[in-house]
């Protein structure tokens, strides 16, 4: 691609962009697409002969920019960096690093002292924007063109999907954000308030809603689509959305309905627990959506255009050459690591720890860590990735455990608690946790304790801690924090400030309160 392009590609990075950049914006999204993994839907060269006078012409053109919609999901500002450390933020972990200032904007956040200024901040704020302005072009442009019906549906599905998936990071990380709906072009009010959290939950209920009636199962997609959002993606995703704003019994027993029907459709844990983060085994018997990378630097790695995953080469033990980069980033805690039952199995697939089991044949030594662990679930041997910009390795959005605990979870609270043993059991079986007598006759409360420490130790590292913390009943997160330490911990952390220069850019926009 000529620098003129590249130009263009990196002004839609941030949520506010100048009118004149905003004014190319509508022609630039009809030929960008993202380059990915062989045999993955998303390995298109960029469209760039498309004429961008007269909106899309083929079905191609619509495809490409449908593609492009997955791809600020891949950079830093999402699920290849700040997604990941909102588990240091929850307390999990701590950011370890090189020490003095690297990373520094994540250890305050995670110290909670982080002002409006906050560089982590900024960067989720602005990561989900250009997603959605895609989306938004595709959600207006596609309905009236004359192609495959079939085809149209998928493509306004993902769309759908994608945009719910978007606003729902954000309205979780911020409350009301602004809330364009269509392109932004320069005729647009570039600047816009925040929309309420009501509005952005109706919007994104609706999306996902669409999403489910438009796109196909999983199951009917050739090689060469797999890795799009599926009808069951975006099944799991309003069930997460359910449980996490205004949930009452009639959307409980939504979640469960729907989770149950992801489990009709051909779900099953797979065999290991490691098998879920191995590249070899990616978009596997247990993967329900994943963001997918190919492995190659055809752009800088520290670029968005990168399709490098960064999660090996940050979370590799530092000092340790146990795999390619290790910049030590994300270890966890004591805290953490107590919270593992005799014989789950699950502890030595997860953590680096004193005497622990090798890796590629290499001992693992505490001294590699400020905490004495690190992350090994995602860790990949030099013979995987040979060099810290060669990881083809996914990030796993969501996978079939997630749904089993979030069924467990709703049907507990709908006050069927035995019922919840079942897919419960199934989750800790697979751990190694044979015994059904530490989930058998358990109060409601006891059975609530007990999923939301399954999730924890389930889901550990894969970006889901925070956002559970925040949606928990009667004080969680505050409770939990203090209780390992975290004092400066009040209500106005439960969501991140509003970015300071977005504030200063727009006039419309307000600070959450406290900051």
């Amino acid at each position: 691609m000529n620098q003129s392009l590249n130009n263009h590609r990196l002004s839609i990075n941030g949520i506010r962009l100048s009118t004149k950049r905003m004014f190319r914006v509508t022609a630039f999204l009809l030929f960008v697409a993202a380059v990915l993994q062989s045999c993955n839907f998303l390995e298109r060269q960029p469209w760039d002969s498309v004429d961008t006078t007269n909106g899309f012409q083929t079905a191609a053109d619509a495809e490409a920019a449908v593609n492009a919609c997955y791809q600020p999901l891949q950079w830093p500002k999402l699920y290849n960096m700040r997604i990941w450390t909102l588990d240091i933020i929850a307390g999990e972990s701590v950011v370890g690093a090189g020490g003095g200032e690297d990373g520094i904007e994540t250890v305050d956040l995670a110290n909670f002292i982080a002002n409006a200024d906050n560089f982590a901040a900024l960067d989720l704020w602005r990561g989900p924007s250009p997603g959605i302005l895609r989306c938004n072009f595709v959600l207006k442009n596609v309905p009236g063109m004359q192609i495959d019906n079939a085809l149209k549906n998928r493509m306004l599905g993902e769309a759908h999907f994608l945009r719910a998936h978007y606003y729902f990071i954000l309205v979780r990380l911020f409350g009301g954000v602004p809330m364009p709906t269509e392109p932004l072009t320069s005729e647009s009010n570039l600047k816009m308030p925040r929309a309420s959290v009501d509005e952005i939950y109706s919007l994104i209920t609706d999306d996902l809603q669409q999403a489910i009636a438009m796109l196909p199962a999983r199951s009917t997609y050739g090689a060469s689509d797999i890795g799009r959002a599926s009808r069951e993606a975006a099944m799991a995703e309003l069930a997460r959305v359910y449980l996490t704003y205004q949930p009452d019994r009639a959307r409980y027993e939504e979640v469960v309905r729907l989770c149950q029907d992801i489990g009709a459709m051909g779900y099953r844990l797979a065999a290991d627990y490691a098998d879920n983060f191995d590249p070899a085994k990616q978009n596997g018997v247990e993967s329900i959506f994943e963001v997918q990378y190919y492995g190659k630097t055809n752009n800088d790695f520290w670029s968005n255009e990168n399709q490098c995953s960064w999660i090996s080469t940050f979370q590799g033990p530092r000092n340790s050459n146990m795999a390619a980069g290790c910049y030590g980033w994300n270890q966890p805690t004591a805290e953490f690591v107590s919270q593992y039952e005799p014989g789950d199995v699950r502890k030595d697939k997860t953590v680096f720890y004193a005497g622990c089991p090798t890796f590629d044949g290499m001992t693992y030594s505490s001294s590699y860590s400020t905490t004495g662990y690190n992350v090994r679930k995602f860790l990949l041997t030099k013979a995987q990735s040979p060099d810290y910009n060669t990881s083809n390795q996914n990030w796993v959005v969501t996978r079939y455990a997630d749904v089993l605990l979030m069924q467990a979870e709703a049907l507990n609270e709908l006050g069927r608690t035995a019922e919840a043993e079942a897919p419960l059991y199934q989750v800790r079986k697979r751990a190694g946790l044979t015994s059904r007598l530490a989930i058998e006759n358990l109060s409601q409360d006891q059975m609530r304790e007990t999923i939301i420490h399954e999730r924890r130790i389930e889901l550990a590292f894969e970006g889901h801690r925070w956002f559970d913390l925040i949606r928990y009943k009667d004080n969680y997160a505050l409770n939990f924090l203090h209780s390992i330490g975290k004092s400066a911990a009040s209500q106005k952390h439960l969501l991140f400030p509003i970015p300071s220069q977005e504030i200063e850019a727009n006039e419309l926009l307000t600070q959450n309160p406290g900051y």
